[in-house]
């Protein structure tokens, strides 16, 4: 995973701050792309004063992995702030092939009412957040991406994380959080179809990490973040790194034959297999099933 075959590409990964999206930026830097780091949290003011990481934290690191990193504030909630972002990234590059939408709200106040619980318990505004910050913050950037670049360069990567879901079996987490996901699986099936039918040179799909030891996952079983000692706790060793995705970021966006793969649902334990690429402890994890 040290090669720079991304070397000259711009990407954007939305909130990626912590997680999933900064593993995703952190991978790409690594590849050698230039990578824009949007989210809420800066050094100045985070959006959760229980968790480490900021845009400039990604950014920086982003960069001393062998990219550039540059961190951008942007409330993916507020259309006109992501306008702002596209319109920066057009004056300041000119051109953008990878957009990965990750942004994602409903975690708020966590731990106020518990995440498993029926659907007449659960508070509305966690299905409010998880649309807003979620869903349609997803197809907000995409269509930015489309108008401001892939329209006019005919060419271009999107991926809109998301999670594995059968759509025949039982899903018993949480109903707004499965019913929220599954729309974000079928938005880009549907994107998809619309790029086919107008002969657009543009690849959307989605990506479904297996169960990431995130810093919110380190904080629970009370371990800072990257310690090892996580394989010690029995529950956490089928858990994968925050990188394990964006690896399968990087293999997606450096095959030539990409777009075979537009429209679908795609694992990052399957992908893994496919690509030949492991995680950062040397771990192949197969696909995530709850």
């Amino acid at each position: 995973m040290k090669t720079k075959n991304l070397q000259g590409q711009v990407a954007l990964v939305t909130g990626s701050s912590r997680g999933g999206g900064r593993g995703i930026a952190l991978a790409l830097g690594e590849a050698g792309a230039t990578v824009y780091v949007t989210g809420r949290s800066t050094r100045v003011k985070s959006t959760r004063t229980d968790l480490t990481g900021t845009i400039e934290d990604t950014a920086e690191a982003v960069t001393q992995r062998g990219g550039l990193g540059i961190a951008v504030r942007c409330d993916h909630t507020i259309d006109a702030d992501v306008k702002a972002l596209y319109d920066r990234i057009k004056q300041e590059q000119g051109t953008l092939d990878i957009v990965v939408n990750n942004a994602w709200g409903g975690y708020e106040n966590y731990y106020d009412v518990d995440f498993s619980v029926p659907f007449w318990e659960q508070p509305m505004t966690r299905w409010d957040k998880m649309f807003e910050a979620g869903l349609r913050s997803q197809m907000v950037s995409s269509r930015y991406a489309m108008s401001t670049f892939f329209l006019e360069q005919n060419h271009g990567l999107l991926i809109n994380t998301g999670v594995y879901s059968d759509l025949g079996g039982d899903y018993p987490i949480n109903v707004f959080y499965d019913t929220v996901k599954r729309a974000v699986a079928n938005m880009t099936r549907a994107m998809s179809q619309n790029l086919k039918a107008n002969l657009i040179n543009v690849t959307t799909l989605t990506l479904a990490p297996g169960w990431m030891r995130t810093e919110a996952v380190y904080k629970h079983y009370d371990l800072e973040p990257g310690d090892p000692d996580f394989m010690k706790v029995e529950a956490l060793q089928p858990t994968e790194s925050v990188e394990y995705i964006g690896r399968a970021v990087v293999a997606l966006a450096s095959d030539p034959q990409v777009s075979q793969k537009a429209g679908q649902l795609l694992e990052v334990g399957s992908l893994a297999e496919q690509y030949g690429f492991t995680d950062i402890d040397g771990r192949r994890m197969p696909p995530f099933r709850v």
